[in-house]
């Protein structure tokens, strides 16, 4: 494992998309295609069974066989972060243990949601987590209903298992935190760039690397506004509907992953997929994870299991 300053040097985390067979089971196959893509990119890290991961939609016993899978064939290459959070504090706590006895370099813990707790009941369940091992705390209101504000997030920051914030409040906050020693990483990726160069954010956790890791690379490396809004479509594009929806779609679009949906995710409809092949098109294709042309899914072929 790694120590909480080597996992603070990982500014590009791809929040890995999980692809299926046609059977419903995890494809590992193509799972490791999709890590090795990432790897040859130069991406710092990975988190396994995120939103983008579709956690939300495996059982504990493939969350955890993922996270393991990833510790035992990439940890010597990226760190990996296991999104072992919950709105139930005793799976948090059950599913945290067991990922960092897999081996998980950190977790990605996130705050009770839709069964929402007090402020006091927040900070009691991320100190029980965090008494586990070293946690990035994931602030995202819009899919929890509840803002994780510094007078929240700053007393748990002293904790010895905090590593920083994934931020998803914008970059005013980002650089509150970061003039304070917090580490951030944003949650937006139309926002990463200037995050990281502007804001000094330590990074990004990104949706969009699992589609274009290299392109991404350059944004996090280097200062470049041109680069930056010649992807605002493209990234404006993958959110037009609640992620992953539309990074699902586009990584089926390009032959990186077989047409495979868990329910209640579904494909984006024509209209929305046209759009997409043309900003995927516009691109170099050896930038783009499946190397080949974008083309709109045949519905006929494409599976949506519940």
């Amino acid at each position: 494992m790694r120590t909480l300053e080597q996992i603070k040097q990982a500014s590009l985390i791809t929040a890995i998309k999980t692809p299926y067979l046609a059977s419903g089971e995890i494809d590992l196959a193509t799972y490791d295609y999709l890590v090795e893509q990432q790897i040859a990119a130069g991406v710092d890290g990975i988190v396994v069974g995120g939103t983008t991961g579709e956690g939300q939609l495996m059982n504990w016993e493939e969350h955890l066989m993922l996270i393991a899978h990833s510790v035992n064939k990439y940890a010597d290459k990226l760190v990996i972060v296991g999104n072992t959070g919950s709105n139930n504090t005793r799976e948090a706590v059950k599913a945290t243990e067991y990922g960092f006895a897999s081996g998980m370099d950190a977790a990605l813990q996130i705050n009770p949601y839709y069964g929402r707790t007090s402020i006091a009941g927040v900070i009691e369940h991320f100190k029980r987590v965090l008494a586990i091992g070293p946690a990035f705390i994931y602030n995202v209101a819009g899919r929890t209903g509840q803002d994780l504000t510094p007078d929240i997030i700053e007393p748990l920051a002293q904790h010895e298992n905090f590593i920083g914030v994934k931020e998803c409040g914008g970059n005013e906050r980002i650089e509150h935190y970061e003039q304070q020693g917090i580490a951030c990483w944003s949650g937006n990726d139309d926002e990463a760039h200037d995050a990281r160069h502007t804001y000094k954010a330590h990074g990004v956790i990104s949706v969009t690397s699992n589609l274009i890791p290299g392109l991404y690379r350059q944004l996090m490396d280097s200062k470049s506004d041109a680069l930056n809004a010649s992807l605002q479509p493209l990234m404006s594009w993958l959110f037009c509907e609640p992620n992953p929806i539309a990074i699902n779609t586009a990584l089926m679009m390009t032959g990186a992953v077989k047409p495979v949906f868990r329910l209640p995710y579904v494909p984006l409809n024509e209209q929305q997929q046209a759009q997409g092949v043309t900003l995927i098109n516009q691109l170099d294709g050896v930038a783009v994870v499946g190397g080949s042309k974008a083309t709109p899914l045949n519905l006929e072929n494409t599976i949506i299991l519940p």
